[in-house]
């Protein structure tokens, strides 16, 4: 029953994006996010926090009295059909200002056509360090991989005491390969060694073969660099050959809590803010979000909803979105406070920004996340 009602809240949301139907006078954004497939969880999370942003700021008197209005699609996580769903979004809908998607593979497969065509895209979630090289209208509201990876092995060597890491990742994903070799060089500048590369397949399954040789070389870490799925996988078959060690991972982790069972207990993993910060800001966030979802919002609601509140900011300091070579500017020109932190954009127009790392913990019987440490730029 839970399955059958997560899959209709699911066709429910992509239901409503796409029946969005914009007023002249409103403001119209484009929203691309995986709402179906195998990594469902974050565009359904995603555009939950983008919806919650829009209905606070309508519900205030919009941006400079507009209504914002998004008009959403599914690319259910396969690059083809995110390209699919952008070119309905400006072609038909004439969106100038796009959110999304949420991988990196599918948010680079519109980036050079988003900057050819002058639309603004913010990428919530898009980790990858190269995301924003196709030019001055591709921007992103998260950290990028080299820092995310830097993070996990400076916290593995200085926190958790950890001397001798082993690494299992995805070597055809981009994302997990850009994690592990960042990982490497901050574990051993700290000191620590690496004692077992071991990779796999996109799509695999069995792990053993690997596990065996990380078991043989006794780490007292393992980095999982990969999305929930996978790790969920992987961690189970870890703990059956008898590894108990701390695995640490990234934010491709967000979403575990609903996806794994006891196995991910003693796992850690850098993240885009915690929901159990005292700041006001967040507090605020999390509260509003609980009353209108009746759950606790992952990071990848946070990103979504500063992207809105950094759009919204922007369009402001323009003097409105009529003009979106001046919304463009503004946006490369933001330093503000957001939920997810300062934000304010280098050369690249990626965010400088903080890490946090986050643990893995049973309360009440449910897995939740709660706040480990931060890590700076």
């Amino acid at each position: 029953m839970k399955k059958f009602t997560s899959v209709m809240a699911i066709a429910l949301t992509v239901v409503m994006g796409l029946s969005a139907k914009p007023k002249s006078n409103d403001i119209t954004i484009g929203g691309i996010f995986p709402l179906s497939g195998a990594v469902a969880v974050y565009g359904v999370e995603c555009k939950k926090g983008i919806d919650l942003a829009i209905e606070e700021i309508n519900a205030a008197g919009g941006v400079m009295g507009k209504n914002l209005v998004l008009i959403s699609e599914d690319d259910e996580g396969n690059p083809d059909k995110t390209v699919n769903a952008f070119t309905k979004l400006v072609t038909k809908n004439k969106v100038k200002m796009v959110i999304g998607s949420l991988t990196s593979g599918c948010t680079k497969a519109i980036t050079t056509r988003a900057q050819a065509s002058k639309v603004i895209q913010i990428a919530p979630a898009a980790t990858a360090a190269d995301i924003t090289d196709a030019g001055n209208y591709i921007f992103r509201t998260c950290f990028i991989d080299p820092f995310q990876g830097t993070v996990g092995g400076k916290f593995s060597a200085e926190n958790l005491g950890c001397k001798n890491a082993a690494i299992l990742y995805d070597i055809g994903n981009d994302y997990s390969v850009g994690l592990t070799d960042n990982f490497v060089a901050a574990f051993e500048k700290a000191g620590g060694k690496v004692v077992a590369k071991e990779s796999y397949a996109t799509n695999d399954k069995d792990f053993n073969a690997q596990i065996t040789k990380i078991k043989n070389a006794n780490p007292d870490v393992v980095y999982l660099p990969d999305y929930y799925g996978t790790v969920a996988l992987i961690a189970k078959q870890l703990r059956a050959q008898g590894i108990n060690t701390p695995i640490v991972g990234a934010d491709g982790w967000d979403g575990l809590h609903e996806n794994a069972g006891d196995e991910v207990l003693n796992g850690f993993y850098s993240n885009h803010y915690a929901a159990d910060s005292t700041d006001p800001a967040v507090v605020k966030y999390v509260t509003n979000f609980k009353a209108k979802y009746g759950t606790e919002p992952n990071s990848f609601a946070a990103l979504g909803y500063d992207s809105v509140y950094l759009l919204k900011d922007a369009i402001e300091k323009a003097g409105g979105a009529k003009d979106v070579a001046k919304v463009r500017a503004a946006l490369e020109a933001a330093d503000g406070s957001y939920v997810t932190g300062n934000l304010k954009f280098d050369s690249k127009r990626n965010p400088i920004k903080s890490a946090v790392m986050v643990e893995m913990i049973k309360k009440d019987g449910k897995l939740k996340t709660v706040y480990k440490a931060t890590v700076n730029p």
